[in-house]
């Protein structure tokens, strides 16, 4: 090493090393000023027609983007409910010269991607092909034609949605909140259902189209490879012919807390989980002065990781794996929410958690040190969203659209520097409620009996999943017990007495799982061993085996032995007259009523193990055959809760089987088919070995 290259060494080994002796590190660093932003340049410019067009260059790489945005009030849809989404889904399902496929195929041809929705739509493209995607964008906009058959799939298609969500506690949660904080005559309060989607025709479609599809209220923003003399050509010859008319506006009535605390409960079948939230109406314009301190104030509460919510409920009590709040400008009506999914057990312990937390926020400031640690946080953030050129776009259309100052994102850090403690605690004060709050749970109804506590009215008031007062259930025949709907169940199959003597079933069946097809093949001994595989390609990837004392459960290369719940399953499903030898299992069963599937009465019968809920059934009044099943089962990431739809029967030496059902769960639907059934069949020892 030659002198300078030490002379060097030595000076980095010192220098920081002096100027560190220098440092009180018994003292936190007094905050810099906020940094200047300068963000990037954006042009906005009218049409003749009244359409706003805004252009922000990003020339990093050659691609344009296209968001043509309408700013028309939100529409009470009533009892035809979901009719603005469908319009939107729909508007490019065929225009006057292109039918969907050829929409579909255009756009794929140039590796684009195009969306339309009920108050806007958006494309994406390289620069090379812009001006082929505009061309398809502009027929859509200027001819769509809402086919009649494309209305009946996206019709169908929804309402097989609906039967999803009838027992998804996070989708019957947020139908549940909306109508609570909102109000179900409100635009933000309705949702769609059964009823509402059967409703509506093509003709509704087209009125909303014609309605509210006008350039004078709408924005088209380009973001991209391309200059705003080019935007704005383009601009002219695709939607320059777009004719402009009046919109007329809307008047709702205004959402208001409630005067005292309520509980508003769904109860979900089999639901291992409660979806908490607590929800009431804000008014809280954009632009408003408070709109920096009221998101310093419910980032501290509820809006990240190492918010004071997620660190109590998640960190400290474990009692769910995510707990946040929100809270946000609205033109109209905003609302303030804070939401965890969390185990049935310790509902009421959440909720008290939940409320001390918001009232600590109204009642008790904020340490500095917790102040300047979220400001940091929202600091970065910030930083980290203008890396993308959809932040200028956005900021942009805001500026035009709420009028706010030109300079208002440019002076975001120094307003966030400016909010101190003080203010944190006056707008919790102003726009928190912790006696004025919506709490809305969607879980199980055993749940429900501790909750009434929370209530200023002391009672808890129950909800279907789509925020209607829930009805009592028609009751059931008098003198009807559950045993009576399980023999009617089985005298519509064939009778139970001929089930009975089946030595043996034999099933195969299919199911897709994306790309890939599942074979499925299942065989057992009545009331004996048994075995079922699922395979693809040939190659088993899951197996169980049970000899009738003892099981093995196979994937993957692992093997697990059953344990005595396990065990007890497989000997119940082994059981060709399971429901009549329930209480051999230690199963108690109740008929609860007379409940509704697609307006058709059902049975609905509750199982109970050791006197909590896990499995629900419902059979069909007229028929006595099985309509759907709600039960708890155990995986690796907790319990979780199955829907199972059962759709047509096929026949077997007299007896009716279940030859489609439909599995639901978190979201995900899979169908399995039952391609045969083999009764009587020889099944292999072999084949349920477990040693």
């Amino acid at each position: 090493m030659n002198r300078i290259a030490s002379l060097l060494l030595t000076l980095a080994v010192l220098i920081p090393a002096a100027v560190s002796a220098q440092v009180d590190r018994s003292q936190a660093p007094t905050p810099g000023p906020a940094p200047e932003i300068v963000l990037g340049d954006y042009t906005v410019e009218k049409l003749e027609n009244g359409l706003t067009l805004i252009v922000v260059e990003n020339h990093k790489l050659p691609r344009v983007s296209y968001r043509l945005t309408l700013d028309v009030d939100p529409i009470f849809e009533g009892a035809k409910a979901g009719y603005t989404s469908m319009a939107g889904s729909l508007m490019r399902a065929g225009t006057a010269t292109r039918t969907k496929a050829e929409i579909d195929e255009a756009v794929d041809r140039i590796g684009a991607s195009f969306g339309t929705s009920g108050f806007g739509m958006n494309g994406r493209c390289l620069v090379q092909h812009s001006e082929t995607l505009l061309e398809i964008m502009s027929d859509v906009l200027m001819n769509p034609t809402f086919p009649e058959e494309e209305l009946e799939k996206e019709r169908k298609q929804t309402l097989s949605g609906f039967a999803s969500s009838a027992t998804d506690a996070n989708q019957i949660s947020g139908r549940l909140s909306r109508a609570m904080c909102y109000g179900l005559k409100h635009p933000y309060g309705e949702s769609s259902n059964e009823t509402t989607v059967k409703a509506i025709t093509r003709a509704d479609l087209l009125d909303h189209y014609a309605k509210v599809w006008k350039p004078n209220v709408a924005y088209l923003v380009v973001v991209g490879d391309i200059t705003p003399a080019k935007a704005k050509e383009q601009a002219q010859q695709y939607f320059g012919e777009w004719r402009p008319n009046e919109v007329a506006s809307e008047r709702f009535a205004r959402p208001v807390p409630p005067a005292g605390n309520r509980v508003c409960f769904a109860p979900v079948p089999g639901a291992v989980q409660s979806v908490i939230n607590i929800t009431f109406p804000v008014y809280l314009k954009p632009g408003h002065p408070d709109v920096v301190a009221v998101s310093v104030m419910n980032t501290m509460l509820g809006g990240f990781f190492g918010s004071r919510l997620n660190q109590n409920l998640r960190e400290d009590k474990a009692y769910t794996y995510g707990a946040r709040s929100s809270i946000g400008p609205d033109e109209l009506v905003a609302s303030f929410s804070a939401r965890a999914s969390v185990r049935n057990e310790v509902t009421d312990s959440s909720l008290v958690e939940f409320l001390s937390e918001i009232r600590t926020m109204v009642e008790t400031p904020a340490p500095d040190s917790t102040l300047q640690f979220v400001k940091n946080y929202l600091n970065g953030s910030f930083a980290l969203s203008l890396e993308r050129p959809e932040t200028l776009s956005r900021f942009a259309l805001n500026i035009e659209r709420y009028g706010f100052p030109a300079d208002y994102y440019a002076t975001y850090l120094s307003r966030l520097d400016a909010v101190t403690v003080e203010d944190v605690q006056r707008v919790a004060r102003t726009y928190l409620r912790p006696d004025n709050m919506n709490i809305t749970i969607a879980g199980n109804r055993d749940v429900a009996d501790g909750l009434a506590q929370f209530a200023a009215s002391g009672q808890v008031e129950f909800f279907d999943p789509f925020g209607e007062p829930l009805k009592d259930l028609d009751a059931a025949p008098e003198g009807m017990t559950a045993i009576d709907v399980f023999n009617a169940y089985y005298t519509a199959r064939g009778g139970a007495g001929k089930i009975d003597k089946f030595k043996s079933i034999k099933t195969t069946g299919s199911m897709a799982a994306g790309a890939m097809e599942l074979v499925m093949e299942q065989g057992h001994e009545n009331g004996g061993g048994g075995y079922s595989r699922v395979s693809a390609g040939g190659n088993v990837m899951q197996e169980t085996r049970f000899d009738g004392k003892k099981g093995v459960e196979s994937a993957m290369g692992q093997n697990n032995p059953m344990d005595e719940d396990a065990i007890m399953d497989a000997k119940r499903n082994h059981d060709l007259l399971e429901f009549i030898h329930l209480a051999d299992y230690g199963i108690d069963a109740e008929l609860l009523g007379i409940d509704k599937i697609d307006d058709q009465p059902v049975y609905l019968v509750e199982l109970r193990r050791d006197g909590q809920s896990f499995e629900s059934h419902w059979f069909d009044v007229e028929s006595g055959l099985r309509r759907r099943t709600v039960r708890t089962e155990s995986s690796p990431r907790g319990e979780m809760t199955i829907t199972l739809e059962y759709g047509p029967t096929m026949e077997a030496k007299g007896v009716l089987f279940e030859s489609e059902i439909t599995m639901k769960n978190m979201g995900q639907e899979m169908k399995m088919t039952i391609t045969d059934v083999d009764v009587n069949a020889k099944i292999d020892p072999a084949d349920y070995q477990v040693d």
